[in-house]
Formats: structure tokens, C-alpha cells, sequence
């Protein structure tokens, strides 16, 4: 990668975090002012970035222009969005689509519930993949020799005492989800939300993305929970058609 290339893209990156000024971005690069300033008046022609007041730069209208572009061209996304957008006002709960990307969940489309509790979660935001039932559900799919691979490279962070924190009992835990069909998030990620996922398959039957219903726990208990799968298991057979899929079956 080119030297500029490489130093506007840290400036990007610096500024996904918040404004900040030409003195905080030269010190995070590690460069002089003039050589940040040149690379900003360069990304702000291109509306990558604009200026805020005097001093402080904030990310640009293009920036967001291109990852809504970039999101709208997965397929998957716009195949789904009718069934879990009904699946949200059917239940009024926090809806979620999700793929895999260098061992990590992506959020690729989010529909808001309707209650006071708000997730943490925004579209193309990154989440593990052995805490989250999305995460299951897209590794579930995946042969043996990569569940093992991926099950091997994890760091199993602890985020909740229910997080699961070994390869044997990632691997236990996704063999159950591939019998079924469906992961459960126990309250593994956040304390107080627990969550459901179930995938969306394409023509030929691979499992293009996760899809997941998210709960705050003071809302439902966990039969309540696991009372909703149906729910979500025909809005994913929905979206699955629509994505092209006529087969059937239990099981990932």
C-alpha cells in the first residue's frame, strides 16, 4: 500500500471515532501538519471530509454515500428486508442481519424494536463470533475442519458470566446449532439482552447471512425467548425464498 494511501486511510479512521483537530491527527499519524493538511484538503474536495467550525474535521457525505451504496449491492440484504421488516412489527423486537467477515460478525441491516432498551449495535458494526447467535449460526454452517480452525483462533473474550470461553465448548455449542437450525445468544454478549438466529440461505442452499431477534431480558424471560423461534424461523424461510432457496429441512 502507498505511503499516502495508507495515511489517508488512518486519517479515516481517526475520524470514525469523532472530530478531531489537524494538531490530534498529525500526532496519531505520526507526521508533520503539513503533510495532514494536504491529505485532508485532497479527502474534503472529495466530500470524504468536511470541516466543522474552525479547527476540527469530521468525516464527509461521501464516506456514508459509498457504504450505502456498498450495502445496498449485497443482495442478500434487500432479499431479506421484507420478511424482517414484517418480523419487526410483528414482534416489535430488535431485528438483526449479519454475515461473516474475517472472523468477525457484521451487522448489515438492522431493523430498531420498538421498547425504551437500546442495543449497542449499528449497521456495519463488528461483534465476536462465539458470543452472539449470529456468530453460531454463520460458523454452524460452515464443514468441521473450518468450525475447528475458526474455533481454534478465537480469544473467547468474557463479556458476561454466561460467555462461552473454550474451542470445546464453541464447537459442542455449534454442533448443537447445526441439529437444529437455530442459535441462542444466553445473555452471552450483553448482560441484559438475550437473543435468537437463525439463517438465510441462497438458491443453492448456503447460508448467505444470520438473521436474529434481540430481547432485553426485563422484557421476556428465556422460554419467552425461545417461545418466539417460530416466529423467526418462517420470517428466515421467507427471506430464504426470497433469496432464491426452495429446499427445506431442519438442521444449518
Amino acid at each position: 500500500m502507498s505511503q499516502s494511501l495508507d495515511r489517508a486511510l488512518t486519517v479515516l479512521a481517526g475520524l470514525a471515532r469523532g472530530a478531531k483537530t489537524l494538531d490530534e491527527l498529525a500526532e496519531e499519524i505520526g507526521v508533520h501538519k503539513t503533510t495532514v493538511l494536504r491529505l485532508l484538503r485532497t479527502l474534503e474536495s472529495r466530500h470524504f471530509v468536511r470541516r466543522e467550525g474552525p479547527r476540527h474535521y469530521r468525516l464527509g457525505s461521501a464516506l456514508f454515500d459509498l457504504a450505502n451504496q456498498a450495502l445496498e449491492d449485497l443482495d442478500v440484504r434487500r432479499s431479506s428486508r421484507d420478511a424482517l421488516a414484517a418480523l419487526n412489527v410483528r414482534t416489535g423486537h430488535t431485528v438483526h442481519l449479519a454475515s461473516y467477515e474475517d472472523g468477525e460478525v457484521v451487522y448489515i441491516d438492522k431493523f430498531e424494536g420498538h421498547h425504551s432498551v437500546r442495543m449497542y449495535s449499528r449497521i456495519g458494526k463488528r461483534a465476536p463470533l462465539h458470543c452472539t447467535a449470529v456468530g453460531k449460526v454463520l460458523v454452524a454452517a460452515m464443514p468441521q475442519a473450518r468450525r475447528e480452525e475458526i474455533a481454534a483462533s478465537l480469544d473467547y473474550l468474557v463479556l458476561t458470566p454466561n460467555t462461552i470461553t473454550s474451542p470445546e465448548a464453541y464447537l459442542t455449542e455449534l454442533a448443537a446449532v447445526a441439529e437444529r437450525g437455530y442459535a441462542v445468544d444466553n445473555a452471552e454478549h450483553e448482560d441484559f439482552i438475550h437473543c435468537i438466529a437463525a439463517p438465510v440461505r441462497g438458491a443453492g442452499g448456503e447460508v448467505l447471512a444470520a438473521a436474529s431477534m434481540s430481547v432485553p431480558k426485563v422484557l421476556l424471560d428465556y422460554a419467552g425467548l425461545l417461545a418466539l423461534v417460530p416466529e423467526l424461523l418462517a420470517a428466515t424461510e421467507e427471506a430464504s425464498v426470497h433469496s432464491g432457496w426452495t429446499g427445506n429441512g431442519k438442521g444449518i
